[in-house]
């Protein structure tokens, strides 16, 4: 489907440009896109909520396509409690006292820290890849080598030669991350060209490259953060309805995530589909479904 128009929020921090589809008195659900993609991600799930009675907003997150920080002044913060600060932020500019969160990399990991952090403004929660919320201190010791190199890019933007490269060459870099990401995705050069002009932000660049170095512990926070990233170190477990999903063929995630289930004491189910990383793009009907699912869980009770 097509993009619509793009319509704009303003937040404390951030003017957060999104899309809106669906009836305004549809029930609210927030899908947040990861990187390196941009809204186009759920062009095939936005229908079936929509013809089910869903208000969906799906939002450029900070650094990518029109999304604008309001002061020079403000950090290009990329760490993981900003990002779950910026949907809760998004629906308070809205007037959405609560909302179902959807998504997947950044946007799983944002939409884990809003639902761990803020329960009393999420319903439920489907999140690709499980509990997505960086252990910072695990992150300072070594994956088995074989996971290692399929994280290069992370270990490439520790360093100002990696800043360098993201800036000159990041719409080559990242159409690399989606095929390694995705091996078995055949997806278009139109399409990716037309996902990659949102990597032209101005604060792209620095917004992941902040996001990478702090979750490897390389980078510190905004002390406006600091509370919330303090709660985040504790673990919290998530208590809304949740549906984790993993794409059998993610390279990023061998294995899958079945194991995170202690971390949702509220009802959760675990799925599995045929997909790789991009599975909002791979499997939109699954995700929907799930989606779908969590929405009837929370009707139901």
């Amino acid at each position: 489907m097509s993009s619509g128009p793009i319509q704009y929020a303003q937040t404390p921090v951030l003017s957060i440009a999104y899309h809106e589809y669906g009836a305004s008195t549809g029930w609210p659900v927030v899908l947040s896109h990861g990187f390196p993609y941009d809204p186009h991600a759920y062009d095939h799930v936005v229908p079936s909520l929509i013809r089910h009675g869903a208000r969906v907003i799906v939002p450029y997150l900070r650094g990518y396509g029109p999304t604008r920080f309001l002061s020079p002044e403000t950090m290009r913060n990329g760490q993981q409690a900003a990002l779950g600060r910026d949907i809760i932020d998004l629906l308070d500019a809205l007037g959405i006292e609560k909302a179902l969160l959807a998504g997947f990399d950044w946007g799983g990991l944002a939409s884990c820290c809003a639902s761990a952090l803020f329960p009393d403004r999420v319903v439920g929660l489907v999140s690709i890849a499980g509990y997505d919320i960086n252990d910072v201190s695990a992150q300072l010791r070594a994956n088995p080598p074989f996971l290692e190199c399929r994280i290069w890019y992370q270990h490439l933007f520790q360093s100002e030669r990696g800043r360098e490269c993201l800036e000159q060459h990041r719409r080559d870099l990242c159409k690399i991350l989606w095929k390694q990401w995705s091996p078995n995705w055949p997806f278009s050069e139109e399409l990716y060209d037309s996902v990659a002009d949102s990597f032209g932000n101005p604060d792209f660049v620095d917004v992941v490259i902040h996001c990478y170095r702090h979750c490897f512990g390389n980078a510190q926070g905004e002390s406006a953060y600091e509370d919330l990233e303090e709660r985040l170190r504790q673990r919290p477990k998530i208590v809304v309805p949740t549906i984790t999903i993993d794409g059998i063929d993610d390279p990023l995630k061998p294995g899958g995530t079945a194991h995170h289930a202690e971390m949702f004491t509220g009802k959760h189910e675990h799925r599995a589909v045929k997909s790789g990383h991009a599975l909002p793009f791979e499997a939109p009907e699954d995700f929907a479904a799930a989606i779908l699912a969590v929405h009837d869980w929370v009707v139901d009770d």
